[in-house]
Formats: structure tokens, C-alpha cells, sequence
């Protein structure tokens, strides 16, 4: 097994409480996606982190697939694994989990914290080369009080040399992964007092104001106020696209990913579905990446019969690169036959899997050409397409 060199585990098996109905907080949504792909993206997109590991409840796995939908593709996402009945539990068992590949270091972090930045996450990965240890934290900066069980200030804390710790926490696997299992029935607060019973040697890098973790049910409303601040450091574009494709003998189109039974089929190169084509030309122009014919050049045989989705995963590729997101998309079908009607939610639902966006991001419409023109004659069915991606300013 080739071995990973820095591993990210993402501890997400507790119930979240805390945070009030709704489910395990992990799971639910924080403007259009689940908590827990927030967090995954964050690492799987990171350039230093090799692989992701989820650590999950045992009830959880149906969740975890929906949540992560558009992610379950990375080649860096391993398969997530169940955690035990406490969070050191799930710890231990996600680092035993990958014993065999035997990551030189492993960074621990909670998915419940979805703002984890590109800096904070390379700081503690830096500072392990000197240590066995390093975890992002904040300097103290309030004033503390002890209080008695009356809810009276008992005294004053000196706040010098006060931290409060972050995630992710990062180890040498080894030493690691054995401090766990000599804690193992031990109740510690974070992964760094387990290192610290083993009598490692933990250091403490910058961490975030913005790595907050959703604890309480009000911490949501946080959450979509700071998603709302980095928005605006986003820049929209549109782009259009537009499509054709004549009929010929057969006895199916497929349209938007979805086959439709019709006493004709869409001739093309490839499946020749028109509408993920001209849908797939709308996000290369908003990025200004050209056409779906500067990639997939019909004059190829390597793409002839080639299903349309693997053209619009690569449009769609090309925008996670960019750290960009798909925020909406439209199209539209013109044809007199077949009727668009009765399918055009299982398209929608194809295209967001796709995407991986919700379906609510997903128009399709379809209207005829008053009878005029090669639709109107039945030769054939054009569409057109507009994407609006979100890309950093």
C-alpha cells in the first residue's frame, strides 16, 4: 500500500445535541451544503494533506453518502470508518483504521468545524518537522473567573500563558496512535492531553478567529453571517451555452442523463445529449475555459459513444480548482418531441448529483418552436444553457 505522509482524520460520530433538533449538527445544512462537506472540502482541496479519513456514527453512513455526495469522488477521500461511543473512542479507532497505510503524521479535527483555512491547517503541519506534536490555538484574551456552584465568582484566573485550543491537532502517527491506546477508558479532554499523559512534546501554532466550532444551536446563525463575509470576497460570472443535435433512426434520446423512449435517438459523436452539452459550454464560458470542443474534440475516437456526464464533470472540475462554486444553472429544451414534462425532475436531480449542488440550483424547462424551423419539423432538438459560478475576487 503506498503510504500517505500527512492523513487528515475528521472526527464526526457524535450526536450534536447541543445544537438543538435537527439532527446530528454535522449533517445539517449551512447555506445549501451539510456541515461535514464543508469541513472534508477544506482538507481534500488542501495541497499538503495526501488522504481524508471521515470517522462516523454507525447509523450514520446513508448521511454521510448524501452529504458528501459531491465529494465521494476525491481520490483522496478513503472510506469512512465507525466511530465508538466517545470521541477519544472514535479517535483511537479512526488512527487504528490506518494502521496498515501508516501515514507519517495525521492531523485530528472536528467536523464541526467547517472554517478551517489553507494556513492554519500548513502552521501545524510545518511545526511537527521539530515536534510530536502541534495543535492551532488562540491566545486568551478575556478575563477569566472561577466560579463556586453557586454561580459566584470564586476568583480570578491569570490569563498569561492562557490558550484556547483549536482543531485540527496534528502527531506522528506512531506516537499517536499509541498514546491513544494506552489512554483507551481514560476521559481526556482533546487529543493534545492524550499526547500530553504520553509525555509528548506538543507545540501551539496561530490559529483562526474564524475556526469556530458549532456547539450551540445559535451558532448556526454565526456560521451563515461569516459564509456571508467570505461570499463577498466571491466574484459571479454567467456564462451561456448552446447546443444541436438532429435525429436519426433509433429508439431512445437521452437528455439531461436521463433516457426518454422515442421512435427516434440524437445523433453525435458521443451520446449526444444536448442538453448536458450545451449545459456543460455554460460553465466553460463562465470560467473562460473555451468549449466542450477544445477538451473532447469529436475528431477523438477515444470520446465516441462517450456518456455526457464525464464532459460535465470536467467542467465542473475545473471550477473546484479555481476554489470556485456552481451557484445556479438553467436550461432550456426545444423540441415538439419527445415531452420534457413528465422527466424534467429526474434531469434536475441528475444534474445536481452531478454537480453536486442542491436540485433548488437546478432549472430545466423546455418549450416548442411554434411548429417553425427544424425543431418545428422534428428534425432535431436544440438547447441552451446558463451557468453562474462563484469565483474568489
Amino acid at each position: 500500500m503506498v503510504k500517505a505522509n500527512v492523513t487528515a482524520i475528521i472526527v464526526a460520530a457524535g450526536r450534536g445535541t447541543r445544537a438543538g433538533a435537527g439532527g446530528p449538527k454535522q449533517y445539517r445544512d449551512l447555506a445549501g451544503r451539510a456541515v461535514i462537506a464543508w469541513t472534508a472540502e477544506a482538507f481534500l482541496k488542501h495541497p499538503q494533506i495526501d488522504a481524508v479519513r471521515v470517522i462516523i456514527h454507525r447509523d450514520d453512513r446513508e448521511a454521510y453518502d448524501a452529504a458528501m455526495k459531491d465529494l465521494l469522488g476525491d481520490s483522496k477521500l478513503m472510506e469512512p470508518v465507525t466511530g465508538g461511543a466517545e470521541r477519544q473512542d472514535s479517535v483511537r479507532l479512526g488512527l487504528e483504521s490506518l494502521e496498515d497505510a501508516a501515514p507519517g503524521k495525521v492531523l485530528i479535527h472536528d467536523a464541526a468545524r467547517p472554517f478551517i483555512d489553507r494556513g492554519t491547517v500548513a502552521r501545524v503541519i510545518e511545526a511537527l518537522a521539530a515536534h510530536d506534536g502541534a495543535i492551532a490555538a488562540l491566545p486568551v484574551h478575556d478575563t477569566i473567573k472561577r466560579a463556586s456552584k453557586g454561580e459566584r465568582i470564586e476568583t480570578t484566573v491569570p490569563r498569561d500563558d492562557l490558550w484556547r485550543a483549536q482543531t485540527p491537532q496534528g502527531f506522528a502517527f506512531g506516537k499517536i496512535l499509541a498514546a491513544h491506546r494506552a489512554a483507551a477508558g481514560q476521559k481526556l479532554t482533546d487529543d493534545a492531553a492524550v499526547a500530553e499523559a504520553a509525555g509528548l512534546a506538543v507545540a501551539l501554532v496561530a490559529g483562526s478567529p474564524d475556526n469556530m466550532k458549532i456547539t450551540q444551536a445559535e451558532d448556526f446563525g454565526m456560521a451563515e453571517t461569516l459564509l456571508g463575509r467570505k461570499a463577498r470576497s466571491m466574484e459571479y460570472r454567467t456564462g451561456h451555452g448552446f447546443d444541436v443535435h438532429a435525429f436519426e433512426d433509433g429508439k431512445a434520446v437521452i437528455i439531461c442523463g436521463i433516457e426518454i423512449p422515442h421512435d427516434r435517438k440524437l445523433k453525435g459523436h458521443s451520446d449526444a445529449d444536448v442538453g448536458m452539452h450545451a449545459l456543460t459550454d455554460a460553465i466553460f464560458g463562465a470560467i473562460s475555459e473555451g468549449d466542450i470542443g477544445d477538451h473532447f474534440p469529436p475528431s477523438d475516437p477515444k470520446w465516441k459513444g462517450a456518456p455526457s456526464h464525464v464532459f460535465l464533470e470536467k467542467a465542473r472540475d475545473f471550477v473546484r480548482e479555481r476554489k470556485g462554486a456552481i451557484s445556479h444553472c438553467d436550461v432550456t429544451l426545444m423540441c415538439e418531441a419527445p415531452k420534457i414534462g413528465p422527466h424534467r425532475e429526474k434531469m434536475r436531480a441528475a444534474l445536481a448529483d452531478i454537480l453536486g449542488i442542491d436540485i433548488t440550483r437546478v432549472s430545466v424547462k423546455a418549450t416548442t418552436t411554434e411548429q417553425l424551423g427544424f425543431t418545428g419539423r422534428r428534425e432535431g432538438i436544440a438547447a441552451m444553457a446558463t451557468a453562474t459560478v462563484a469565483l474568489p475576487s
